[in-house]
């Protein structure tokens, strides 16, 4: 592997069994000069024990593991490796896989049909402060922030100052652009702010969905009488 040492480096764990798309993205990382690739996970369980290891700048994660879901592996980064941002590469695009995926703390989802090459500006993106998002992923998160707020018995109905986080009007409008498939940067210059603001925006989404998750588990556990009020 060709080292830069004059180029600082992001770095990079893969946690992948599908061997053609592992080899794939391992080959990508490990030409691109601002990157350094640290591990490589094929099962769920080598994907725990390497978040023993040192952090990673950014994590790849994909879902459908031989022994489990890479679901655990995110959640479980999330608190070994707080400082990581952590992306989920998957070919599941369904709203059950998604929604978990975000709410246990990826800040990116992004299916398989994505090249490597589309991979790696990805990563960089993500570990600039971006959270990759297709228009699918906007969509079903929209989605399920309407939801929420049409329950008439929902947490962030009963409690919206002290648990709930509710979409901002201009969140609301990046998320609404996305679903219809413009870039950060041509959202940026349709609602006249910089590129950066965007991908703030987009972050400060995918972190209300997380509160808002804790807060609808909390709900439905005192609603069940296994938690005190």
């Amino acid at each position: 592997m060709q080292q830069y040492p004059n180029i600082p480096q992001i770095r990079v764990a893969l946690v992948e069994d599908d061997v053609n798309f592992q080899n794939a993205l391992i080959e990508a990382i490990q030409t691109a000069p601002d990157m350094l690739l640290l591990q490589v996970a094929g099962t769920r369980e080598l994907g725990l024990r390497m978040l023993k290891e040192s952090p990673a700048d950014v994590l790849l994660v994909d879902l459908g593991l031989p022994d489990g879901s890479g679901i655990d592996v995110i959640r479980a980064a999330h608190t070994s490796w707080p400082g990581c941002n952590i992306m989920v590469s998957t070919t599941f695009g369904d709203e059950l896989h998604v929604m978990q995926s975000l709410e246990a703390g990826a800040a990116g989802y992004l299916l398989k049909d994505s090249t490597p090459e589309r991979m790696i500006f990805e990563i960089r993106s993500l570990y600039s402060g971006g959270s990759p998002i297709s228009p699918l992923i906007a969509r079903q998160i929209l989605m399920r922030f309407r939801h929420n707020e049409d329950k008439p018995d929902s947490a962030a109905k009963t409690q919206p100052d002290k648990n709930s986080a509710a979409l901002s009007a201009r969140e609301m409008e990046v998320l609404e652009l996305i679903t219809k498939g413009f870039t950060s940067d041509e959202i940026a210059a349709l609602i006249s702010v910089s590129r950066h603001t965007v991908l703030t925006f987009i972050r400060r989404i995918y972190a209300k969905l997380e509160v808002n998750s804790k807060t609808e588990a909390i709900y439905e556990a005192r609603k069940q009488g296994l938690l005190g009020e």
